[in-house]
C-alpha cells in the first residue's frame, strides 16, 4: 500500500499568558488589584490584562486594549508579551495587520527562548511571511522550539525532514519528530506518522501501526477525516481480524503524553 504524506503545517500563532488572569485574580483576589499592579509597570500583570481584554475575561472584549498593555509589557523585556504583541500584528487584531512587525516581536521572544515565538518565527521564515522565506533558518527555529516540546514544531520539523527542505533527508528522522508530535496528541502528526508506517518509510512497514495512527487522527474535527478513514479502510483490507482488533484495541487505551 502505497499513500502519500500529507503536507500540513500548523498555522497556530500562539496566545498565551505568563501565570494567566485566574492566577493573578486569584492571588490578588480583585481585578482592580490587577490593574494597579499593570499600572505601576508590572510586566506580568500587564500581559495578563492583555490576555484578558484579547479574550474578554472578566472584561469586556478589548482588541487595541489588548495590544496597548501587551506593548507595554513586551517594552520591558516581557518574553510572553512580546509573543503575543507579535501574535496581534500577525492577525491584525487591535492594530493593522504587519507581518514584518509581527516578526520583529517573535524574534525579541523567540531569542529569549520563548517556543511558541521560536514555532511563529519559522513560520515566517517557511511561508515568506514579515521575512525573506528561508528553509534552513526556518528548520532551526522550528527545531528549537521541538526541543521544548513544542508539539507544532516538532510536527514541521518531521516534515521538513521527510522532504528535505532546509534540512538534509532523512526519513528516519522525519518520524522521530512526527512520532514526538503525535504523542501529544497532534492529529496532523498522528495522520502522517500512520502514512509512514503504511509505506515504510523511515520504519519497517506495520499495518497495525498505521491503523492505530489514522484511528487516533480521524476525530469528527478533523480537517483530513475523509482522507484518513479512507486509507484505515484500504489499510484494513490488508490485515487480518486479529490484527485489526489489536489495533482498535490499542488505538482506545492509548492516551496522549501530558504537554508542557
Amino acid at each position: 500500500m502505497s499513500v502519500r504524506l500529507t503536507r500540513v503545517i500548523v498555522l497556530a500563532a500562539v496566545l498565551i499568558a505568563s501565570t494567566g488572569p485566574r492566577t493573578w485574580l486569584k492571588a490578588q483576589q480583585t481585578l482592580s488589584d490587577l490593574m494597579t499592579l499593570a499600572e505601576q509597570g508590572h510586566a506580568d500583570a500587564q500581559a495578563g490584562l492583555g490576555f484578558m481584554y484579547r479574550n474578554g475575561f472578566a472584561v469586556p472584549q478589548d482588541e487595541p486594549e489588548a495590544v496597548r498593555w501587551f506593548r507595554l509589557a513586551a517594552e520591558q523585556g516581557y518574553a510572553e508579551a512580546q509573543s503575543n504583541l507579535g501574535f496581534m500584528y500577525r492577525n491584525g487584531f487591535g492594530v493593522p495587520q504587519d507581518e514584518a512587525e509581527a516578526v520583529r516581536w517573535f524574534r525579541l521572544a523567540a531569542e529569549q527562548g520563548h517556543a511558541d515565538a521560536q514555532f511563529n518565527l519559522g513560520l515566517g521564515y517557511d511561508l515568506d511571511e514579515g521575512v525573506e522565506q528561508d528553509a534552513a533558518e526556518a528548520v532551526r527555529w522550528f527545531r528549537l522550539a521541538a526541543e521544548q516540546e513544542h508539539a507544532a514544531a516538532q510536527f514541521n520539523l518531521g516534515l521538513r525532514y521527510d522532504s528535505g527542505e532546509g534540512v538534509e533527508q532523512d526519513a528516519a528522522e522525519a518520524v522521530q519528530w512526527l512520532r514526538l508530535a503525535a504523542d501529544q496528541g497532534l492529529t496532523d502528526a498522528q495522520h502522517n506518522l500512520g502514512v509512514m508506517y503504511a509505506n515504510g518509510r523511515g520504519v519497517p512497514t506495520d499495518h497495525v501501526e498505521a491503523y492505530i495512527w489514522f484511528s487516533l487522527s480521524a476525530p469528527p474535527s478533523s480537517g483530513l477525516r475523509d482522507e484518513t478513514v479512507s486509507l484505515r479502510n484500504a489499510l484494513a483490507e490488508q490485515m487480518t481480524t486479529e490484527q485489526i482488533l489489536e489495533a482498535q484495541r490499542r488505538a482506545r487505551d492509548w492516551t496522549p503524553t501530558p504537554q508542557p
